[in-house]
């Protein structure tokens, strides 16, 4: 059952013993308290945004309720902050003498000011239950500041063991993850999305292997896990197999954003022949009826026409033949409105017709469905 407390804390109490770790974290609260997790984005407050938190505290006026939430009972450190940690390292960074207001730092205010700042009262909710729960919690306060991604959220309810080495890999700005796929990876680590991806293509491997999974449950069911080093491994894996394949020198700039753990999944046990997939993988990044780059190299190993977006016969090309052909089809040998008709390549892309006038035939739509199906 989840309990939600109120408890009243002092800045002067939640900036002792802050330390700022750089991308190791950041902790407060005598030590108590994961302001920053190493596993969340750095500092993202504007100057302005920093300066009108404190210049709310100068002036008494109360700042927005903060919560954070209890860890399981296997956690490092007891307390996370939940929402308001832009404002707790605010807080932090100016009792440390890190910026000023109005020309003034902590340091240089009166020793009055200084004990009014310290002794200012901050309202925080602590949460405490299971890890479904929090994150229903957590998603509903999650609307104001700097909201946290899907991916931070996930970290924050489900923080143990496997999280924490799990980011060691995934979400410093230099790690492995990202030495190693920044240029097959969208994103950046800090902001989760190499663990995300790293998770999501773990989720899709394991229900490929008959093992349905989510995100969530994945993360649930690992959380306790001593360390993450299966989803390291695999994640290793995926990305060795894509650049021992395919050339980064030559196809990069179609390789990355790809599913890759798909492609692994299917088509590692096979050999494949390298040279001949980079000669058609060139041929066919100089296909103008080719819209789609991305889809070239899983239509190579695929034979999926789909993933390549074929150029389709223009408005002025369609009209042009449906006027030749009288408005018939030329397979059912019925008339049809030129809304009722789709144009089809005589001879198909693959075997190198082309999307020109002189390729393409107008087909009523059931005439051009049974014929692509077949």
């Amino acid at each position: 059952m989840m309990t939600i407390k109120q408890i009243n804390v002092t800045v002067g109490e939640i900036t002792k013993g802050y330390v700022n770790d750089e991308e190791e974290g950041v902790r407060g609260y005598n030590g108590l308290l994961d302001i920053r997790p190493k596993y969340q984005r750095e500092f993202i407050y504007s100057d302005k945004e920093q300066k009108a938190v404190i210049e709310t505290v100068l002036k008494g006026y109360p700042l927005n309720v903060m919560y954070w939430v209890k860890r399981s009972e296997d956690a490092e450190c007891p307390y996370e902050v939940m929402d308001g940690q832009q404002r707790t390292l605010s807080l932090c960074q100016y009792v440390a003498g890190k910026f000023s207001v109005g020309e003034k730092n902590y340091f240089n205010q009166p020793a009055d000011i200084q004990k009014r700042i310290l002794n200012y009262q901050l309202t925080v909710y602590v949460c405490e239950g299971e890890e479904s729960e929090k994150l229903e919690w957590f998603k509903t306060i999650n609307i104001a500041g700097k909201p946290l991604n899907d991916q931070e959220i996930h970290n924050a309810v489900y923080a143990g063991p496997f999280v924490s080495d799990a980011k060691r890999h995934f979400s410093k700005s230099n790690c492995g993850a990202y030495r190693l796929g920044k240029d097959l990876i969208n994103g950046t680590p800090i902001r989760q999305d190499f663990l995300k991806k790293a998770l999501e293509w773990m989720v899709a491997h394991e229900t490929r292997n008959g093992n349905p999974q989510t995100l969530v449950g994945y993360m649930s069911q690992h959380q306790h896990d001593p360390n993450a080093n299966n989803l390291w491994t695999y994640f290793q894996n995926v990305l060795n197999w894509a650049m021992t394949n395919f050339s980064m020198k030559k196809f990069k700039k179609i390789m990355k954003g790809l599913d890759w753990a798909l492609l692994y999944d299917t088509f590692h046990e096979q050999t494949l022949d390298i040279a001949a997939i980079e000669e058609e993988i060139s041929r066919l990044m100089r296909d103008s009826d080719i819209q789609k780059s991305l889809g070239i190299i899983p239509y190579v190993l695929t034979r999926d026409e789909r993933h390549l977006d074929l150029r389709s016969f223009p408005e002025d090309i369609k009209l042009a033949v449906w006027e030749k052909q009288h408005h018939i089809c030329p397979h059912c040998q019925k008339e049809y409105p030129l809304e009722q008709m789709e144009g089809d390549h005589i001879t198909p892309w693959r075997e190198g017709g082309r999307t020109v006038e002189s390729n393409c035939q107008m087909l009523c739509r059931e005439c051009n469905r049974r014929k692509g199906s077949k």
